[in-house]
């Protein structure tokens, strides 16, 4: 592949990334947002239910973003072997090398939060 096509592909792996955080974020913040509004008052079948919510978006989530890392880790490693590489290309690179944060870290405070919220939506 050329430098361009790769540099496309880095593209489609980051936006990927940004996509996968969006739907677990909005709904992390909104259940700790009703959390404050009596959410854990509410009867347990709705407190199971967004319990569920949680865990499904928050599994689909770490894959997507398990598997776009994998793929920019993937595509920075053909960039790296481009000759003539252009400034953009070694920052692509460089800026792989902070992947496995996402790969790893990012779904692992995922479930510190959940079993947080878990806890306080069902162990209360």
């Amino acid at each position: 592949m050329t430098e361009k096509a790769l540099l496309q592909q880095w593209n489609n792996a980051w936006n990927r990334l940004i996509i996968a955080q969006l739907a677990p974020t909005g709904l992390l913040i909104t259940t700790v947002a009703l959390l404050q509004f009596g959410l854990a008052d509410a009867r347990a079948t709705v407190r199971w239910a967004a319990v569920l919510i949680l865990l499904a978006s928050g599994i689909l989530g770490a894959l997507a973003e398990f598997t776009a890392a994998r793929d920019g880790m993937n595509i920075a490693e053909a960039l790296d072997k481009v000759k003539g590489k252009s400034p953009i290309a070694i920052g692509v690179i460089r800026t792989a090398r902070w992947l496995p944060v996402v790969k790893f870290v990012t779904p692992a405070i995922f479930v510190a939060i959940f079993v947080f919220l878990f806890g306080a939506l069902i162990l209360r």
